[in-house]
């Protein structure tokens, strides 16, 4: 387990080498907000973590329903049954197991670890600009329907999920990279993930802080142009998008 910190926003990434996931804590007043819950075993890291920080743990947000960012996420809220539960009203479905399309969506299937068996239940659907705390909800769809980044106001860190990658080479959701292929691999639309990844680069974020890889300062430039190398792979020969 390592952590890193940038502002009131904490990394703990677990397997940082092998294969990192990452899970994130956000200093507020009232206490800590926790972004996203990892796999199973990432409990007892996400708990002292948060102990360490004297702050009690008042909310759960996801950024997307996959298994690796939902896995701890049931002993969180045995452990803290106060803490505010909170997801897309989108992935709400993901996250309760269903991974029909809905009417409207490209007819793709969603790819990824979609949860079974997730006993908790969010207590509140998030939309496009809610706010949370001090962080404010954008929504990125493309890996999967509902996915959602968090900018933290104070600071413009952005928890952006699996929206880019940074391990084995910052990338855009859908564009594979080879020493890390799976975030790619589960991405469910690739040119909406493309078309996410624009607008986040867009906000011109002071860190990008994902779900797998480290965080990068001064992140815009290099997140432009992994959307333009996305962009290029996607574009046929000779055509446009």
């Amino acid at each position: 387990m390592r952590l890193t910190r940038e502002h009131d926003v904490i990394q703990i990434s677990f397997l940082p080498r092998l294969f990192p996931v990452n899970v994130y804590l956000v200093e507020e007043e009232d206490g800590v907000t926790v972004i996203d819950a990892g796999m199973p075993f990432s409990l007892k890291g996400i708990l002292a973590t948060a102990e360490s920080l004297g702050k009690p743990i008042t909310r759960i947000i996801l950024t997307h329903a996959h298994g690796d960012h939902v896995g701890a996420l049931d002993g969180l809220k045995e452990a803290v049954p106060s803490a505010e539960v909170s997801i897309s009203s989108r992935d709400a479905r993901l996250l309760a197991g269903d991974a029909a399309l809905l009417p409207g969506e490209p007819q793709t299937p969603v790819r990824g670890s979609v949860p079974k068996g997730i006993r908790t239940r969010p207590d509140r659907l998030l939309e496009d600009g809610d706010r949370i705390g001090s962080l404010i909800a954008i929504a990125s769809p493309g890996h999967t329907p509902g996915h959602m980044a968090f900018m933290d106001t104070r600071s413009r860190v952005l928890i952006a999920g699996d929206a880019y990658q940074l391990h084995g080479g910052l990338a855009v959701s859908g564009r594979v990279r080879p020493l890390f292929p799976f975030p790619a691999l589960a991405t469910w639309n690739r040119e909406l993930a493309l078309a996410s990844a624009k607008h986040l680069a867009e906000l011109e974020p002071s860190v990008l802080a994902v779900g797998h890889g480290r965080m990068l300062r001064q992140p815009a430039a290099a997140m432009r142009a992994a959307a333009a190398d996305a962009e290029q792979r996607l574009r046929p020969a000779g055509g446009h998008l």
